[in-house]
């Protein structure tokens, strides 16, 4: 089924026919917060077009010690170009291993370069790729990474091997990774491709975060194929390589902070863009989403299968861990309501708003989207968006007003003068240059803070607009602008944001009790991770690609089935 981008538009402006959830409901922080992967994930959406399109990809340079530290540089064919994946691997002791952005060394340092790597191009990114932000790199390379191993999984997997025995599938579950990676760093940082000549030039990473996704894809077949390197080495004699399906439920570790955050909200069309196309991928399933009883089977298949991976989950965080077992009630709750027949998804829908918590119905969400491809995955080619916020300076000021009062009625209901309200504030550390939260009643910087706080930009701007039109109603958005110049930047996004559906997210993130761990897991959900563990309210650990295919699976047969991958059977 092919949709236009205009049809799209159209639907997204308030159709009848696609019956969207409301922007209140569905940019709610909280609500975004829960959020899940889905088959419109970046993840499954790259892994769609690697294997339908059956990239070639070989290990081009090996490099490497029986330990397996040195080189090893991949060739990737794609449909539109040649790219090269290069990984330095070198020793790191224990106690200098860190995932904090602070850190100087890793186990693993990465690039994901345009063309063929020479002798003397491999030199200039060995002297700079392992210093990562220390470095520095030209336009060839369009994405930088680092990882580290897995202290619990990494030697254990390699003695297994070499002593040939299999790992424990059990232990496994655990930690569901080799290595994780701390920072995946593209559009510009460091001297790399920023995103025009990444999405103009190169077609095969023309998608938001294809390339980024792409990096940790290959971080986790290196990780695989350095165990087995290591432990073949280590004995010869007795190694035996990993059985297939253990090898598929090994992912890639992420470590995610603070600096993921501010995205959602620097970058609001974009957001409105993917929220628009998994709200419009819903709203056809509830329309023409057809129930047979093969459609009722493969159902129950997915809610089974989503509560053994939720099971399978493992936290040290207490909330997480309720959050889970709230998740399992759901799933079985669902079982129950349906065991008899489905009848509507739009009647589940609101049975699961009405009885489910918010992660469970926003799985219920995911796993609709899984039942339909043909009615989903040709979406995944709109998630690009032009990202500028224009403003129109014809616009009457009382046209304005009215736009805020409508648009941004949460803003306006948020009391700023409430205690705690305006007790966040976001700023930039000046070493690293990472997000972080500071606290009004004990920090210094407050002037150096971050526009984040949309809401509150609103309120004061509405106050200030409302005095303005009250002695001069007949004016122009122009001449408000005039006399108060400041406020450019945020009436361009109500003005901009009044063309969207969704985009803004409808919360305070000033209030002293704001959770960001919400952003995190939001934006993490569209990647496409899972088995979320947060290890703080600022920074979560979380599982990349488990249950992907590999690279050895290319050209193999492809059914796309790896939502909420289950532990094999042992």
């Amino acid at each position: 089924m092919m949709t236009t981008p205009a049809a799209i538009q159209a639907a997204l402006r308030g159709s009848n026919a696609l019956p969207l959830r409301p922007a209140h409901k569905v940019m709610n922080l909280e609500r975004l917060g829960a959020m899940h992967q889905s088959r419109l994930s970046f993840m499954r959406i790259l892994v769609r077009r690697v294997m339908r399109e059956r990239w070639q990809i070989h290990i081009a340079r090996l490099d490497v010690d029986i330990k397996g530290y040195g080189v090893v540089v991949y060739e990737v064919n794609a449909p539109h170009g040649l790219f090269s994946f290069v990984v330095f691997s070198n020793y790191l002791n224990a106690a200098d291993r860190n995932d904090r952005v602070i850190a100087t060394q890793w186990d693993l340092t990465m690039a994901l370069v345009e063309g063929r790597v020479d002798d003397a191009y491999l030199e200039q990114l060995r002297q700079n790729v392992p210093k990562q932000e220390a470095g520095r790199v030209d336009a060839r390379v369009f994405v930088l990474s680092r990882a580290n191993r897995s202290a619990r999984n990494f030697d254990y997997v390699v003695a297994q091997l070499a002593s040939g025995l299999q790992p424990d599938v059990k232990k496994i579950a655990d930690v569901g990774y080799l290595y994780r990676t701390t920072a995946v760093y593209g559009s510009g940082k460091l001297g790399m491709a920023d995103w025009e000549k990444v999405k103009t030039r190169w077609p095969d990473f023309a998608r938001p975060f294809s390339a980024e996704m792409f990096s940790c894809f290959m971080l986790r077949n290196f990780s695989l194929f350095q165990a087995e390197h290591i432990a073949k080495h280590q004995s010869p004699d007795t190694f035996v390589p990993m059985q297939h399906d253990i090898k598929r439920y090994f992912g890639i570790g992420n470590s995610t902070g603070l600096g993921m955050a501010p995205y959602l909200i620097n970058h609001p069309l974009l957001i409105n863009q993917w929220i628009a196309m998994r709200e419009l991928g819903l709203a056809r399933i509830r329309v023409l989403g057809n129930i047979d009883q093969r459609t009722e089977q493969h159902f129950q298949e997915l809610l089974i299968r989503a509560q053994q991976h939720t099971q399978e989950t493992r936290t040290e965080d207490e909330w997480q861990t309720q959050n889970n077992r709230r998740v399992v009630e759901d799933l079985i709750a669902m079982q129950h309501q349906t065991s008899q027949g489905v009848g509507s998804w739009h009647g589940l829908l609101e049975w699961s708003d009405a009885h489910c918590s918010l992660q469970g119905q926003e799985l219920l969400v995911s796993i609709l989207l899984e039942l339909y491809a043909e009615l989903v995955d040709d979406l995944e080619d709109y998630y690009s968006q032009e990202e500028f916020l224009d403003l129109d300076p014809l616009m009457p000021v009382e046209q304005l007003k009215s736009v805020i009062e409508q648009r941004y009625d949460w803003a306006l209901n948020i009391d700023f003068s409430e205690s705690g309200a305006k007790e966040i504030f976001w700023y930039r550390s000046e070493d690293k240059m990472e997000p972080r939260l500071g606290n009004t009643q004990h920090e210094q910087g407050k002037e150096k803070q971050m526009a984040l706080g949309v809401g509150y930009a609103v309120r004061k701007c509405y106050d200030q607009l409302c005095e303005y039109a009250d002695t001069y109603p007949q004016h122009t958005t122009a001449r408000f602008m005039v006399a108060n110049p400041k406020l450019r930047g945020i009436v361009r996004r109500i003005q901009s944001m009044n063309r969207c559906v969704y985009g803004d997210i409808q919360a305070n993130l000033l209030e002293r009790d704001v959770l960001p761990m919400h952003l995190l897991r939001a934006k993490l959900a569209f990647f496409g991770v899972s088995k979320f563990d947060p290890r703080s309210k600022l920074w979560v650990r979380n599982t990349m690609f488990q249950g992907a295919p590999l690279l050895e699976d290319i050209g193999r047969t492809f059914n796309d089935d790896w939502f909420m991958p289950l532990a094999p059977k042992q």
